[in-house]
């Protein structure tokens, strides 16, 4: 995950979710998290692929959450926009003539895997409303 994915992630989701009624629009978002509108875009289309939200297009078009904020856990959001290990990438190319750089990625996996798993019970605990409610 790059390091702004999950902030503008979860960012677009505290603004639907404070107005759960409303059609909220790219470029409004966009002035809220000081992006592109496109970049918003983007994520707005992978949190529509996990069945996040919905969206219309048209004059009066835009995006609401799909469900209530509070069936929405933080661990869906993060799980949504994930795109690497919490803890970053293994080594590309460790040397295979090495016992610890024959070996390292196959650890690594293990410690990386174990750790999102630690990440994504910890946000599942958490729901999107529990968030929102800071802002109040």
């Amino acid at each position: 995950m790059n390091n702004t994915r999950f902030a503008t992630a979860i960012h677009i989701m505290t603004l639907l979710a404070e107005s759960p009624r409303e059609w909220l629009t790219s470029e409004w978002m966009a002035g809220s998290i000081n992006i592109n509108p496109v970049m918003v875009r983007k994520e707005l289309s992978v949190l529509r692929e996990a069945g996040l939200i919905i969206s219309r297009q048209g004059k009066v078009g835009g995006s609401q959450l799909a469900k209530n904020a509070d069936e929405i856990k933080i661990s869906d959001i993060y799980s949504a926009v994930k795109n690497t290990e919490v803890l970053g990438k293994k080594n590309n190319n460790p040397n295979p003539a090495c016992t610890v750089g024959k070996e390292i990625n196959k650890h690594l996996q293990t410690l990386f895997s174990e750790t999102d798993q630690l990440v994504i019970r910890f946000l599942g605990n958490k729901t999107l409303q529990e968030f929102t409610d800071n802002f109040r």
